[in-house]
């Protein structure tokens, strides 16, 4: 898993609330155990007519949508099923990070155990950047993981929570069994140290 410390980068605006898990990764693609590959079938049933043919209008097959590292969402981002699938298809398409007034928590869990960073901004806040991003399609955010900030095309930056074992693990690109792997000399000396007393 990749480091996440700062991220500067262009974001994609896709406003609609209670975006659930079958959206964002349809049912027919959960037979795979692999990541590869997945990005393409992010938002498959609202990315691509019956045929496979691109729909125009969606905003991930525009020009501007290319290379864009953020989702802002709407409220209630990820909730439905548990699958992890949801945040690999993001990170498959190139999302590091998403922003919502509210995740579901399972979605929320399964991003962070992922390297994908969920960004909960108030609704002030939130609608304040729907609106920059509107009008000014091509400017960019910054995510500061270190310091949790969010900072907004006017310079202006909010803080957003996450809990200091997901922030360590991101910021080291370690899942959970790799933080555990890390501690392993410590762990050998606890339990060279146990061994050597009476029980």
């Amino acid at each position: 898993m990749n480091p996440f410390t700062t991220l500067t980068a262009r974001a994609v605006v896709m406003p609609v609330d209670d975006i659930d898990t079958d959206q964002i990764i349809p049912a027919r693609f959960l037979k795979v155990t692999d990541k590869t590959g997945l990005g393409a079938s992010l938002f498959a049933d609202w990315r691509y007519e019956s045929d496979g043919a691109p729909k125009t209008d969606f905003v991930l097959n525009q020009p501007q949508s290319e290379g864009a590292q953020i989702l802002v969402a709407g409220r209630n981002f990820g909730c439905g099923s548990s699958r992890e699938h949801a945040p690999w298809a993001l990170m498959g398409y190139g999302f590091r990070s998403v922003v919502s007034t509210s995740f579901a928590d399972i979605f929320r869990n399964n991003a962070l155990k992922n390297g994908l960073l969920p960004v909960t901004v108030d609704a002030e806040t939130y609608q304040n950047l729907i609106d920059m991003l509107q009008e000014l399609p091509n400017a960019t955010l910054t995510v500061d993981l270190a310091q949790q900030r969010l900072v907004l095309p006017t310079g202006e930056s909010v803080s957003f929570p996450v809990d200091e074992f997901s922030k360590t693990c991101l910021l080291n690109g370690v899942d959970e069994l790799g933080y555990l792997l890390n501690l392993e000399p410590e762990i050998a000396a606890y339990e060279s140290q146990a061994a050597g007393q009476p029980v």
